[in-house]
């Protein structure tokens, strides 16, 4: 069997971590919303448009950079069982596929995803494209769910692209990246981590202030995101995005900042917040990097950093890590 996936979550626990998310985040002080609770269907449309605006250089320089890197790391890495955190339609992922050059092996592909038909869509194409692979899926939260990866075949490579990990705060990433560390078994085993530098402050804000607006309509969009899973009647529109840099933490923020004193009610919490002109709900934040920094954040976690590889600007790194 080709494709095999196994639910470590569905749609209640999706349900009930939101809501509880939302109660905690929403009386907490600042007001928070984890940002994994952008990418609803609308949300991560919206996201990719994102990906193709002139100011949100991430995705195609990272893409440019797995271009330009797969054939070596695949050929210098040989994995034979590649795990993937968050994969979301593997475009990425294909990009490595295709740096195998053709080699005959048969590969084992896990990735870790959150939606059933995302992970389920995607394995339909990997496998029609790559006859060489087969997917066992693990339909869960990457941050919850890591335990449940398989023993590996071989060689093993971890993925984590696309600078998600900027967006966990210091201690999440410290847990996140010990489960990683216990997914590699062999010395011979590799971690592959996208990574955001730190550069010129225009240029970061830039990002997450298009002149289009599309960023702003994905911050609101939480919002709606809200309103679904807790009943809620959020006004998006009654919103200003807010992004900018903080440079002592070396972290874009965004916000989502009323305009005039909203009461909003969360039925399905049974709840009521009032959120005045002077406050804000703090929705992402996004964390940049220096090579030093990312080689202290995975020895902290047990991982060495081998290899670091940057595009020409340095605006962007990915990071090979071994098992220390």
């Amino acid at each position: 069997m080709r494709y095999r996936a196994y639910a470590y979550t569905n749609e209640t626990d999706r349900r009930t971590r939101l809501e509880e998310d939302v109660r905690r985040g929403l009386t907490a002080s600042p007001k928070t919303l984890p940002s994994k609770y952008f990418y609803d269907v609308i949300g991560s449309n919206l996201f990719e448009d994102i990906t193709k605006l002139p100011e949100y250089y991430l995705t195609r320089t990272e893409a440019a950079l797995l271009d330009t890197l797969a054939p070596r790391l695949m050929r210098e890495l040989e994995p034979q069982d590649i795990v993937e955190l968050g994969p979301g339609s593997a475009s990425k992922t294909r990009r490595l596929l295709d740096g195998r050059n053709g080699l005959p092996d048969r590969l084992r592909y896990v990735p870790i995803d959150v939606d059933e038909l995302t992970v389920q869509a995607s394995a339909a194409r990997l496998i029609s494209d790559y006859p060489f692979l087969d997917v066992r899926a693990l339909v869960g939260d990457f941050e919850w769910h890591l335990e449940h990866v398989p023993s590996p075949v071989g060689r093993r490579l971890v993925l984590f692209l696309g600078s998600t990990i900027g967006n966990l705060d210091p201690p999440a990433r410290l847990r996140l990246l010990s489960q990683v560390r216990a997914l590699l078994r062999s010395r011979e085993d590799r971690f592959l981590l996208g990574l955001d530098l730190v550069k010129d402050v225009t240029v970061l804000e830039a990002a997450y202030n298009d002149a289009s607006g599309v960023t702003r309509e994905f911050n609101r969009n939480i919002l709606n995101v809200v309103n679904h899973g807790a009943d809620a009647d959020f006004r998006p529109t009654a919103f200003r995005h807010v992004a900018f840099y903080n440079e002592p933490a070396a972290r874009i923020e965004m916000h989502l900042v009323p305009d005039s004193t909203q009461v909003v009610h969360l039925r399905r919490l049974d709840l009521t917040i009032r959120i005045s002109p002077g406050e804000n709900i703090w929705t992402e934040s996004s964390y940049k990097f220096s090579r030093a920094g990312a080689q202290a954040m995975l020895e902290e976690a047990g991982l060495r950093l081998e290899t670091w590889h940057t595009d020409s600007e340095s605006y962007f790194a990915l990071a090979v890590a071994a098992p220390s």
